[in-house]
């Protein structure tokens, strides 16, 4: 199971200018504070959206943390000290969005499940080697609508109020945070652009961190996939099949080590055109795509659990990725006429979805 060491909420009110730093970490022996920590770690370490990146020399952030891990600052103290440079950083911008920090050390098993996965089968999921975090999550609040009950003079009044503290629920995105690996120091992250006296900046990255950025997996496969539909397009091949391919090929290549190699995936895809592997492979490394990239077995299934196909007489078709290389179950073929073909093979039944 994920097992949360530490964890501390911090609370902004940019609206009256007041900060609420905790002296106290959350109580985890609650249940429903320990649900509601857990799942929002399991999304952030699950998310195909991480970008990665490593630490710059001089990273006051990184000395900090090798401060805390080495037991010469305590968590609560550290934690303070991120809420602070958020608290400065944020009240600075343009976009003021109301949010909380919490702050989090917890260990992971090898196995990460779904991020959508129930605390049950967390349990059951995380079993093997553990790997220690540190965390950091820039919680939005929302705006709810809430009844107010009152009791004037003269009978009950129901009211409708506005609440402006909501926390994101554990099921809900978070687009802010970082996780550090605690032995190696490796970074996954999520940024996003924020705006300071009329200037871009990037508050997790570039100022909090100061760390290097690395696409993330998910934006390494879209770009694969882009690549082999544009030399598929270009050599005249089918670009819908050739697509399906390299989805079913990133899905078995992250199946088994969680790792994905564009340019063997090009190499794959293009298997019986000499030309067009060398073409793929040289478009890949003008684009400058990193030689592998880790995709999480999880992350990979959803990614590539399917591909959506439209002809241009109108009719879509969603099939397994996987059946794209097995003519057993499906089959593109084209005719003597030009026009193209599918077979679709083995169908015990067909339903009406409406």
């Amino acid at each position: 199971m994920l097992t949360v060491n530490h964890a501390i909420l911090h609370a902004f009110d940019f609206d009256t200018g007041s900060a609420y730093l905790s002296d106290r970490e959350l109580d985890l022996d609650e249940k429903l504070v320990l649900s509601f920590v857990r799942r929002h770690l399991n999304r952030c370490v699950a998310s195909e959206q991480n970008m990665h990146g490593e630490f710059a020399d001089n990273s006051g952030f990184a000395e900090e943390l090798r401060l805390y891990l080495t037991n010469l600052n305590s968590f609560v103290d550290f934690s303070k000290q991120l809420a602070e440079f958020f608290w400065e950083t944020l009240r600075t911008c343009d976009d003021l969005v109301q949010a909380d920090l919490l702050v989090a050390d917890f260990e992971e098993r090898a196995k990460a499940p779904d991020a959508d996965a129930t605390d049950e089968e967390l349990e059951r999921a995380y079993n093997g080697q553990t790997t220690r975090r540190f965390a950091v999550l820039l919680l939005p609040r929302s705006q709810t609508f809430m009844h107010s009950i009152e009791h004037p003079s003269g009978g009950s009044c129901n009211e409708i109020v506005r609440h402006d503290a909501t926390l994101p629920n554990p099921s809900s995105k978070v687009d802010t945070y970082v996780l550090v690996n605690c032995e190696t120091l490796a970074i996954d992250f999520r940024d996003k652009p924020r705006t300071i006296a009329e200037a871009e900046v990037w508050v997790m990255q570039n100022l909090l961190l100061k760390c290097s950025k690395e696409p993330s997996s998910h934006e390494v496969i879209k770009s694969v996939e882009h690549i082999v539909e544009e030399i598929a397009e270009e050599g005249g091949c089918n670009a819908a099949e050739v697509i399906s391919r390299a989805k079913a090929c990133v899905a078995h290549s992250a199946e088994v080590d969680e790792r994905v190699m564009p340019e063997q995936i090009g190499e794959q895809v293009f298997k019986d055109e000499p030309q067009l592997q060398e073409r793929c492979k040289s478009v890949m490394r003008e684009a400058e795509l990193p030689e592998e990239v880790f995709v999480r077995r999880a992350a990979a299934r959803r990614l590539t659990k399917s591909h959506r196909i439209r002809t241009d007489t109108g009719i879509d078709i969603t099939f397994p990725s996987e059946y794209s290389t097995s003519p057993d179950y499906l089959a593109f073929r084209r005719e003597e006429d030009g026009t193209m073909s599918i077979l679709i093979r083995n169908v015990g039944s067909i339903e009406n979805r409406s």
